[in-house]
């Protein structure tokens, strides 16, 4: 199982209430990992992205995604130790800064610094 594959299952434990559904999308490049429903009746979408340094890869398509839908889309990161690959801590961004965590990496600040930070601001969307 891949590392991104991994982090949907732990989101998808931690957040119980929102329906998820993983968009595996070869035809429409840039299109984010998980289309999610909240309880309140609203949709968004998360790109997940796994590393083991301060810098996050884009594709140009992710990065044209998220600037043409801006509102609720978002990109939650995970953080491995380069040494062990184990979990140190997990960010979520708006989409609407892609640009700027291209550039700066996780040295940007957070919405969210944790997997149940991130499930419970994303259940509240909308509400």
């Amino acid at each position: 199982m891949g590392p991104e594959r991994k982090l949907y299952q732990k989101l998808r434990t931690k957040t119980p209430q929102i329906i998820w559904n993983r968009l595996e999308n070869i035809s429409l490049s840039g299109t984010p990992d998980l289309l999610g429903y909240n309880t309140s009746g609203n949709f968004f979408t998360v790109e997940l992205k796994v590393t083991k340094s301060n810098k996050l890869k884009f594709s140009p398509h992710q990065i044209a995604f998220h600037h043409d839908h801006p509102k609720n889309s978002f990109i939650i990161a995970e953080a491995l130790d380069p040494r062990s690959a184990k979990h140190v801590q997990c960010y979520m961004y708006p989409g609407s800064r892609i640009t700027e965590l291209a550039a700066c990496g996780l040295e940007l600040d957070p919405l969210c610094l944790s997997l149940e930070a991130c499930g419970l601001y994303l259940e509240a969307l909308g509400a």
